[in-house]
């Protein structure tokens, strides 16, 4: 299959353009690419409420106690939800991500204390400068390798000052292996997904099938994401000089159970430079 790497404008409008791009003669770029440069990603998986997203981080800003004004990194940020919640709170806030469709929208919102900037996490970024580092809703373990995870540790890690904190939001393994939905159908304004799940013994997959009104036929992505376990961020981490001080198991900061609860937020510090 051949795609097109293209610009786009933040408008559902731009669908139908996409669509016809896809059919273009150009190499096909890694999934998560493609999928992340989709205004169908940010509407399928972001479609959720900013109250929701601030009662998680005053819940986690009350817990962490940052100082006002220190310095944050949201990698990953997709189009800067979270990031805007944090620079409403005062701080210094960066926001990274690979896509260039979320980071053209994510800087419409930018200001005084909140900026973005397009980066892929495997390569060097701010060194010893953030107070703290978030990384939100599995915004990792979308790579091919193990060495690819554990470039893109080492570059958050180093972004981090000494006693710099962590904070990594990513599923829970063994509650997903558990509780996978392997089919459903979702409606969102008038586009339909139709969303197929499976796993192996090293990944999570989902293929998402798109229709919409304006597209002469539908469109499809295939999500591949890690089975990265809290051994597997234990050894990442621990060997870049990071100390695992707590672990939660949902958004509401409950304790991490490896069967019961359905994320798996690490909380670390740098023990080291």
């Amino acid at each position: 299959m051949w795609t097109a790497k293209i610009r786009f404008s933040n408008s559902i409008d731009s669908l139908k353009h996409y669509y016809i791009c896809q059919n273009l003669l150009m190499p096909r770029i890694p999934w998560y690419i493609d999928w992340f440069n989709s205004p169908f990603y940010y509407q399928l998986c972001f479609e959720r409420n900013k109250n929701e997203a601030e009662k998680f981080l005053y819940k986690l800003i009350h817990y962490l106690e940052p100082s006002t004004g220190c310095r944050m990194l949201d990698v990953a940020c997709g189009q800067g939800l979270f990031s805007r919640v944090l620079a409403s709170m005062d701080f210094e806030v960066t926001g990274t991500d690979i896509s260039e469709y979320a980071i053209t929208g994510a800087k419409q919102f930018e200001k005084e204390n909140l900026q973005f900037y397009l980066h892929d996490i495997r390569r060097p970024f701010w060194i010893n400068y953030f107070d703290y580092v978030f990384n939100f809703f599995t915004g990792f373990g979308y790579f091919r390798t193990r060495r690819e995870h554990e470039d893109a540790i080492r570059t958050i890690c180093n972004s981090l000052k000494s006693n710099g904190v962590l904070v990594m939001d990513y599923l829970n393994v063994h509650y997903v292996e558990n509780h996978l939905v392997a089919e459903e159908e979702k409606e969102i304004n008038v586009t339909t997904y139709h969303i197929r799940r499976w796993q192996d013994d090293t990944h999570f997959y989902k293929n998402i099938r798109i229709q919409y009104s304006t597209l002469p036929g539908p469109i499809e992505f295939t999500e591949e994401v890690s089975k990265l376990m809290l051994g597997d961020f234990t050894d990442m981490l621990s060997y870049q000089g990071m100390q695992i001080i707590s672990v939660f198991g949902d958004y509401e900061l409950n304790p991490y159970n490896i069967e019961k609860t359905p994320r798996m937020i690490i909380v670390a510090k740098k023990i080291k430079v």
